[in-house]
């Protein structure tokens, strides 16, 4: 196992509902990285930071419409607070998730890694007002095409994509190479015992012991993978290819 970082990578997290963290990145892979120390997790109630008694943190639409709104004051103060005397925050995303934001894949997952930690604010209701995104360097991000209640949940799985990549987070180094979108293509199909389950049988290959030809199978598996479910993927790969390979 590697040795653990003097500065582990941190995430700071701004939510109305600090319990949901760490939930389930509290468990497994993620959960026992965060005991080691190998990331860390600040996370800030956004309520702790209303103007009033009744801790107000959004308001109507101007324009009229339905729904509410988070208040661009409240934001802000929550967000300065949170990063007044950090340090080595800069170079590191203030991260708003938004169905409108960059789609999150492998590459920005990459990114976000090798900033050395993140600062995510988890917004509720119809959004938060457009000024607290003009007036702070955010960097909004989406999970894809559907609406969540709240951006707690897409934390919970950018976290997770983070921590994984963490060094001494994985068991095996190599696994994080050979998953789908390490290389730009799906991953090939696993098998395990039993050898025969079901009148369906492991495939020969793999039985072989044959690296060369069990690691050529996989590829041909994975490309012909690609190309039949994720088109979009696969014609990106196709223009990556090096000249005269198939």
């Amino acid at each position: 196992m590697s040795t653990v970082p003097a500065t582990p990578w941190n995430a700071r997290i701004l939510t109305l509902y600090p319990a949901m963290f760490p939930g389930p990145l509290g468990q497994s892979l993620a959960g026992r990285a965060l005991s080691e120390g190998r990331w860390s997790m600040t996370v800030v109630d956004i309520r702790d930071f209303a103007r009033d008694k009744h801790r107000t943190v959004d308001d109507t639409p101007f324009g009229g419409g339905p729904g509410m709104v988070m208040r661009p004051d409240v934001l802000a103060s929550a967000l300065d607070a949170t990063l007044d005397g950090t340090e080595g925050f800069s170079g590191q995303p203030l991260i708003y998730f938004s169905p409108r934001g960059r789609r999150l894949d492998q590459a920005l997952v990459h990114e976000v890694k090798a900033a050395g930690g993140a600062t995510l604010l988890c917004g509720r209701f119809e959004g938060v007002d457009e000024r607290f995104l003009q007036a702070r360097p955010v960097v909004e991000i989406s999970l894809g095409d559907f609406v969540l209640s709240g951006g707690e949940i897409a934390a919970y799985a950018l976290l997770d994509a983070v921590v994984r990549l963490l060094p001494g987070v994985m068991g095996a180094e190599e696994s994080g190479t050979e998953e789908s979108f390490a290389d730009g293509l799906l991953e090939y199909p696993q098998y395990t015992r039993p050898q025969m389950w079901e009148g369906l049988a492991v495939p020969e290959v793999l039985l072989s012991g044959h690296h060369e030809k069990i690691a050529a199978w996989r590829r041909e598996m994975a490309e012909k993978i690609t190309a039949e479910r994720r088109p979009d993927l696969w014609e990106r790969y196709r223009g990556r290819k090096p000249a005269g390979k198939n």
